[in-house]
This record gives structure tokens, C-alpha cells and sequence, in this order.
């Protein structure tokens, strides 16, 4: 039953996020921030795509033991798609609300970048074992949680100043989707049932995607 709903939610995760994506970056009709926010949606699902297609074959097939292998090269390969995916976001969030200069806040967006996609690179992580160190795995997250919170402030802000209903919630959709996965990196492995905040965690992305989506249909027109 676990491998059957778990196949069938993953799926239909990747397809819809991939699909939107590409819905994006064909209707934006020359606006350049739609058109970035679904690169974004496609670097999400494409991402995700490495790590969920092996675990959906290893539960429909032998089981997630005998795919540690191509399940940790997906787990890496994600961990840095997703930092990619913080990255656009920050740069969708100056194209929305024409942000100009602030050097010193791009050069922090690029240093947490970098420092999170230089631990996930450590050996140390053992991404291909099944006894991956707890310690490493959150080393390589406090950047990444950094990064995530400081474009939380960004969004919350600016979606006030500038009265943009259209993404007044989407602060709410990254704090969600840290939310639900923290719980995941510190406890997964000593309790295996925490693991199922991931799929609220997933929930949370898709309505940042949509949330991009139904504002392109509005103003896209």
C-alpha cells in the first residue's frame, strides 16, 4: 500500500511541477520573471527527479535497501538543485519588485549558496552509504536554512510594501516547506515515520509554484 500511494504522489508531483514549469516559461509572453519562476519550477521537479525516481522504482521493486546507492547520489544531486532553486527565487524576488544594486545582499544569497553546495560536495556526507553521518547532514543544512530565511524576510516584506496579494503568501509556502523538512534531517533516521512530513513538505512547493503560475494567468493576459 505505501509503495502504491508513495508512487502515485511522487508522480504526480513531478509531472505537475515540470508541466507548470514549462507552462511558464511558454505563456509568459516575454515577462522575464515569469519566465524565470518557471525555470525555477522546472530546476524543482527535474531536481527532485533524482531522487524520487529511484525510490519509487526501489519501493515497487526490491526495496530501498538495495538502492542506498542511487538513492543517495539522488538525495546530492537534489540538495544542490534545490540550493539552484533558492538562488532563482532571489532573483525572481528583484525582478518582481525591480529591485536594483544591493550588492552585499546578492553577495550573501551567493556565499550561503556556495558554502551549502561546497558541504554537500564533502565526502565526509557519505551520500552512498546507509549509514550517512547525522552531523554532516546538518552542517550542510545551516547554510541552506540561512539561505531560506533570509528570502522568507524578502518576500514578506516586499509583498507588504508593495501591497502584492498575488504573492502575499508565498514567505508562508518556504517557512512550511523548512518546517516540515528540519524534522526530517534531525529525526528521519531514528524515527523512520518523521519521514512522512515530506510529504507536506512537497505540498508546500507545489503552492509556491502555483502561486507563480496563477499570478502569470492573471497578468499575463
Amino acid at each position: 500500500m505505501q509503495a502504491i500511494a508513495e508512487t502515485l504522489f511522487d508522480v504526480a508531483y513531478l509531472i505537475a511541477v515540470i508541466t507548470i514549469g514549462i507552462l511558464m516559461i511558454r505563456g509568459s509572453k516575454g515577462a522575464r520573471q515569469f519566465r524565470l519562476f518557471g525555470w525555477m519550477a522546472v530546476v524543482l521537479g527535474a531536481g527532485d527527479s533524482f531522487h524520487l525516481v529511484p525510490r519509487v522504482i526501489a519501493l515497487c521493486t526490491t526495496g530501498l535497501e538495495n538502492y542506498t546507492v542511487p538513492l543517495g547520489f539522488g538525495k546530492l544531486v537534489t540538495s544542490v538543485t534545490m540550493t539552484i532553486f533558492y538562488v532563482l527565487l532571489y532573483y525572481f524576488w528583484r525582478q518582481r519588485y525591480q529591485v536594483n544594486g544591493q550588492f552585499s545582499l546578492t553577495a550573501a544569497v551567493y556565499v550561503l549558496a556556495g558554502v551549502r553546495i561546497a558541504l554537500c560536495m564533502m565526502p565526509q556526507n557519505q551520500w552512498l552509504s546507509a549509514e550517512a553521518p547525522l552531523s554532516w547532514g546538518i552542517y550542510r543544512n545551516i547554510p541552506f536554512a540561512l539561505l531560506g530565511l533570509l528570502v522568507i524576510v524578502l518576500f514578506y516584506r516586499s509583498a507588504r510594501e508593495h501591497k502584492d496579494k498575488a504573492f502575499r503568501w508565498i514567505w508562508l509556502t518556504i517557512v512550511l516547506s523548512f518546517g516540515f523538512y528540519i524534522p526530517v534531517v534531525l529525526w528521519a533516521d531514528a524515527v523512520p515515520m518523521v519521514g512522512v512530513l515530506m510529504i507536506p513538505k512537497t505540498c508546500a512547493y507545489v503552492w509556491t509554484v502555483l502561486i507563480g503560475y496563477f499570478a502569470m494567468k492573471q497578468e499575463c493576459k
